[in-house]
């Protein structure tokens, strides 16, 4: 049984998704509290201040805890590259790049996933499917955007589900 078995076992046909929601939510919040990194529990621990992306990082990975996903991994790394954070939305493999600015200057966070960027995702994604025997499961490619300080309230944050198509000639399926 791989973890995405274990995370996902299979429920009555009945439960309305709403409660499905419910349930994959609580699954989410303690499986990250297993998987996760324990530094997103402490919030602005020195560690968590080491550069902007970190706590970017930290700062996605909480969100999308509160949106009911359940975070598999944080900084994956194999031989094609790296990607910021697994996660699953119910029946779906998400993996998600995070991009920071302190501010717009240099344009919005997102555009900085470019097709180079992409492909390199697409490379690491695959390799984690085939890694974890998991190319069955559904899977896309999520960019979340932070402009302004991760841990202020004034932070502005976007969620682009779906982001962009797997490229290159690795492309996935579901």
């Amino acid at each position: 049984m791989n973890v995405f078995e274990m995370i996902n076992s299979p429920g009555p046909l009945i439960i309305s998704r709403r409660t499905h929601r419910w349930r994959q939510s609580a699954r989410g919040f303690f499986w990250s509290c297993v998987l996760a990194s324990p530094l997103m529990w402490f919030g602005k621990s020195k560690y968590a201040q080491e550069s902007l992306g970190n706590r970017g990082e930290l700062a996605a990975e909480r969100y999308l805890l509160k949106l009911g996903y359940i975070i598999l991994f944080r900084g994956y790394e194999d031989k094609f590259g790296e990607i910021d954070l697994v996660a699953v939305d119910l029946d779906t493999i998400v993996f998600v790049e995070v991009k920071t600015r302190s501010n717009d200057d240099a344009g919005n966070p997102a555009e900085a996933v470019d097709a180079a960027k992409q492909m390199h995702l697409t490379k690491t994604g695959i390799g984690f499917l085939k890694w974890h025997r998991l190319t069955e499961h559904a899977a896309r490619f999520d960019v979340v955007a932070i402009l302004g300080d991760p841990f202020s309230e004034s932070a502005e944050i976007k969620h682009y589900i779906n982001a962009f198509e797997p490229t290159g000639e690795f492309q996935m399926f579901g």
